[in-house]
């Protein structure tokens, strides 16, 4: 995961005079859009309350896992309507002993723009679990979201009692992960049977004694080594036996078959056949693709569909991932990030099984080949009804300025705003110092956690405090968030597929696992609508194959629907500062 050598930069240079006419013709193909809305982003972590700070484990032995960083997710975990936070923190290892224990952190929404620290009442701190990731799903269909923590040398289940307190389930459930060292991880119901499975994404055969000295032998110059030092793990698949049990089905469905550096996933369907597949992005290796055979097994297509490598071939440093249908068509477009000196890749969805490399044509291009993106997520900042980017980004190697030069340790978040049809300029100067403060940023997970349809942002920072950013569009663009609810297929309703008509203008958005790196998003359905007023239908096509086609839909607001009794009445509180 270090920073490639300069080398690296000549290629892209080349790349990119070569693709000049394309980002030009692409620019130029752009429809008129609505006069842009301004947006600020605040910073208000210090006026919420929140005081967690991440634990780099940071020790003169370079251990892989430090620079790792770790996830953030948003969750209803008592389902008052409000959205909550869950940092995962890092633990003790045997160069690094914290003279406090170190614990991961749950707060509690106070619907007022704090937060209160409710992890000791929950019970979720792993106390001793050098923490990865999170994600975010109602295993059991009892209406209360669970967490799944991902780390090194294991993994916790965190079952939702219901009544603000968790139970680790995870020797019941047999979703330990034992002796891995696990990254991401998302929940889908792969073979639609109402339950959700889980996927858990491993990286590297690392351990303390494999721990070679890489970079200058002299002061200051030890590195962090690169995957390329290390064999790469394998992609767990768990199937939910209904039971509060799971069966380790990695092999006999093909997704545990092939080696891996996994790091991010988002599980979605990506042809349109009605079942989810899987995408995973791994570093320095080829990304994943495994196509859904609807038997219970999957066919790796990786290389056949033009998303495991970049449009010239190569295997680049794969974090974070997200799908979203950024061009109109009804299908999911794939981003991954990537370290300095490299690209961050839009892969447009073809609609045959196959993607195309879009980043220079889309306007993306070179714009952060400075950066080193880590996670990323699709977000409609402005309600304009066009799913936009913001990435997370920081260096892997804290000292990388004494290799090279032109690149920092902390770097700012990234916003690309999608002018329309899938072209993206780069918007992140525009939306206040706060957001484009240089941090060392790990996980992201975004989420409208004032329920006013402005999508905010949480960011676990390397070390450092997180970053919590208010979203300050204000009310010029209209927007709708759905709440689904399973009844016969799982509760979350997670693989449904939304369709919105709004005076002519359809999009499409699915409910999808995983995304981001290592975190978990909002799990509501965000669409911006721009400025239009009305919304024609809802059609919601849910996993078990029930639809519900909705008409007078209101808008600026939030509903939940239900699996076949359609709008339902659920709190959603507005938030009012203090």
């Amino acid at each position: 995961m270090t920073s490639r050598v300069f080398g690296a930069f000549i290629l892209l240079v080349t790349a990119m005079g070569a693709s000049i006419h394309r980002e030009i013709g692409a620019q130029q193909s752009v429809k008129a859009q609505d006069a842009p809305v301004p947006v600020h982003f605040t910073d208000i972590r210090k006026t919420a309350g929140i005081t967690f700070v991440q634990d780099s484990t940071e020790s003169d032995e370079k251990y892989y896992l430090e620079t790792m960083g770790t996830g953030v997710a948003w969750l209803d975990y008592d389902q008052d309507g409000l959205m909550d936070l869950y940092f995962v923190q890092t633990g003790p290892t045997d160069a690094y002993k914290p003279a406090k224990p170190l614990r991961s952190a749950l707060y509690h929404n106070n619907g007022d723009g704090t937060f209160t620290d409710f992890t000791e009442k929950a019970g979720v701190g792993g106390e001793g679990h050098y923490g990865q990731g999170v994600a975010v799903g109602d295993f059991d269909n009892d209406g209360f979201p669970d967490l799944y923590v991902t780390g090194y040398g294991r993994a916790i289940l965190y079952h939702n009692n219901g009544d603000g307190t968790f139970t680790d389930v995870t020797a019941k459930a047999g979703v330990a992960d034992q002796g891995q060292w696990s990254s991401s991880a998302g929940w889908f119901d792969f073979d639609k049977d109402g339950w959700l499975d889980l996927v858990v994404a491993n990286y590297l055969d690392w351990s303390p004694k494999n721990n070679p000295w890489c970079g200058e032998r002299k002061a200051g110059y030890r590195s962090y080594c690169a995957p390329g030092n290390y064999k790469g793990l394998h992609t767990k698949l768990y199937h939910n036996n209904h039971d509060g049990t799971f069966t380790d089905v990695s092999d006999k469905s093909g997704v545990g078959l092939p080696e891996s550096k996994g790091m991010g996933l988002v599980l979605a369907d990506f042809n349109n056949d009605g079942w989810p597949d899987i995408a995973m992005a791994n570093d320095t290796w080829p990304n994943f693709l495994f196509h859904n055979n609807r038997d219970g097994t999957f066919t790796d297509d990786s290389l056949i569909s033009g998303l495991a490598a970049s449009e010239d071939g190569r295997y680049e440093a794969g974090m974070g991932i997200d799908a979203a249908d950024v061009d109109g068509d009804g299908l999911l477009d794939v981003y991954i990030t990537h370290l300095d000196f490299e690209l961050n890749r839009l892969y447009h969805n073809n609609g045959d099984g196959t993607f195309t490399d879009v980043t220079y044509s889309s306007g993306i291009g070179n714009k952060a080949m400075l950066l080193s993106g880590v996670a990323v997520k699709f977000i409609d900042y402005d309600n304009d009804g066009w799913p936009d980017i913001v990435q997370a980004n920081g260096a892997m190697v804290d000292n990388v300025s004494l290799y090279h030069s032109l690149v920092s340790y902390k770097e700012p978040l990234l916003m690309f705003h999608n002018l329309g049809n899938g072209h993206f300029e780069k918007a992140s100067d525009a939306l206040g110092p706060d957001f484009i403060r240089p941090v060392a940023g790990r996980g992201l997970a975004t989420a409208d956690f004032f329920n006013n349809g402005a999508m905010g942002i949480a960011v676990n920072c390397r070390g450092d405090s997180p970053e919590l950013l208010r979203n300050d569009v204000g009310t010029a663009n209209h927007w709708l968030e759905v709440l689904l609810i399973g009844t016969k297929s799982n509760r979350d309703g997670v693989g449904s597929v939304l369709k919105l008509t709004s005076e002519g203008v359809v999009r499409v958005d699915q409910a999808k696992g995983g995304t981001s790196y290592m975190s978990a998003s909002d799990p509501r359905i965000h669409f911006g609508l721009g400025k239009r007023s009305k919304i024609d239908s809802l059609v919601i096509t849910w996993p078990s194959g029930h639809v519900d086609k909705l008409t007078n839909v209101p808008v600026d607001t939030i509903i939940a629907v239900k699996e076949g009794a359609g709008i339902v009445t659920h709190p959603f509180p507005k938030v009012h500062s203090r």
